[in-house]
């Protein structure tokens, strides 16, 4: 398998460790990384823990670059084989696929020794109080592979699961009294970060990783791509937002939105920014007719699919989809002027899309993560032409403070990648 030169220099920086983390830049290739790690590690026995979109992606690059016995390990038969099959002296490597939401409903891993652990997108353990993280935490890997182009959305306090996997044995308190800088609330015992300040002590966080097999590395270090340029689209919000900002209480249509908690409020807010607003739908109908390329457009709700696809059905436009339930991507791959809808959840990790050079945000996630990703869609290796993004933006209204959350991470994790 042929790498670049900037991979090559990666592997062999980190030939001494056991234990290794390529946070590379969305576009890097990453997955030869870690695959072509896997390999130089030499274990029989290996574990890959991956999205569940994600499985049979991986599986067919093994097949295609190794000679791995691949076992999806979200069928129990075949994590039976996969656990016998790991007590035997093998012909060749077993490698045993998985998805995150599955690893803590299979103890028999628990039973594996001596084997190479690889976490693709191994941001998805930030939080070391979940289920999966502490499952992840328990394997008895012998070496490890950490992937992940955005490896904590922005907080590093975040970063303490993946440094234990990579062999810092540094407890979690010790860890945020060193490098996050918490503040007190008033009458409890409660500790928050501080917002002002969050960071301490960065530079030595950062050569700390790098102590201990991490790499950082972005894309305009090592390759020249196109330039991306930011469009924000303003639009006005409803009269019915300023309602249920009000009372919290609405009824729009057949939908009764109730705003009586915090979680609600928000999500029902973000909706009457979006697919309730006719004012963005009218403004995602005028940027269509505007061009005849190809467009791909994040949303984040199953109602606003319903209305997107409306829309590109009466301008006659080709429609390619990625979500949690279909993935049907002949149209964008065929034909020059489709739009391919894409649920962020599902598709802003993962995939290609280089033949588009144009990004709608319908609406923007509340992850930085998945943001940050979704613009590496089409900026990647293989794009030639400069990159466009449009944000369709709700003015004066509860998305004016999840963009300014999205910048301030955003910018927390590139500096995370900056030399000191």
């Amino acid at each position: 398998m042929k790498l670049f030169d900037f991979q090559k220099q990666a592997l062999e920086d980190t030939r001494k460790f056991k234990k290794v983390a390529y946070y590379f830049d969305m576009g890097l290739g990453k997955t030869f990384m870690g695959s072509e790690k896997m390999f130089d590690f030499d274990n029989d026995v290996n574990l890959l823990i991956c999205q569940k979109s994600k499985i049979d992606d991986w599986a067919e690059h093994f097949n295609k670059y190794y000679e791995f016995e691949i076992f999806n390990l979200t069928n129990q038969k075949k994590l039976n084989e996969f656990i016998e099959k790991s007590k035997l002296t093998v012909e060749k490597y077993i490698l045993g696929i998985i998805n995150y939401e599955l690893i803590f409903r299979r103890p028999a891993l628990l039973k594996l020794e001596n084997f190479t652990l690889c976490l693709d997108e191994s941001s998805l353990i930030q939080n070391h109080k979940s289920k999966r993280s502490k499952a992840i935490l328990k394997l008895k890997s012998h070496s490890v592979i950490l992937l992940s182009g955005t490896p904590t959305s922005g907080k590093y306090e975040n970063l303490w699961s993946q440094g234990k996997l990579l062999g810092w044995e540094i407890s979690r308190k010790a860890f945020e009294k060193s490098y996050v800088n918490q503040l007190k609330l008033e009458g409890k015992h409660v500790f928050v970060v501080d917002k002002e300040n969050p960071y301490k002590n960065v530079e030595r966080l950062k050569n700390k990783l790098r102590e201990y097999g991490a790499v950082f590395l972005k894309t305009e270090d090592v390759h020249d791509l196109p330039k991306q340029k930011f469009i924000k689209i303003n639009v006005k919000k409803t009269s019915e937002y300023e309602k249920f900002k009000k009372k919290k209480y609405l009824v729009i249509g057949k939908n009764e939105l109730v705003g009586d908690t915090e979680f609600s409020f928000r999500l029902y807010s973000r909706m009457l920014c979006g697919h309730f607003n006719p004012n963005k739908l009218t403004a995602f109908k005028d940027l269509l007719e505007s061009s005849n390329e190809r467009f791909v457009v994040f949303y984040n709700f199953k109602a606003e699919l319903k209305a997107l696809e409306e829309i590109c059905k009466q301008l006659n436009r080709p429609i390619s989809k990625l979500n949690g339930d279909e993935k049907t991507l002949k149209n964008y791959r065929n034909y020059s002027n489709s739009i391919t809808l894409i649920q962020y959840k599902a598709g802003a990790m993962g995939g290609n899309f280089q033949k588009a050079t144009k990004i709608i945000y319908f609406t923007l996630t509340e992850s930085s993560e998945l943001f940050m990703q979704s613009m590496k869609r089409i900026h990647r290796i293989g794009q030639e032409k400069p990159c466009l993004y449009y944000i369709l933006h709700c003015k004066n209204s509860i998305e004016d403070e999840v963009l300014s959350n999205l910048k301030t991470r955003e910018n927390l994790t590139n500096d995370l990648f900056k030399e000191g």
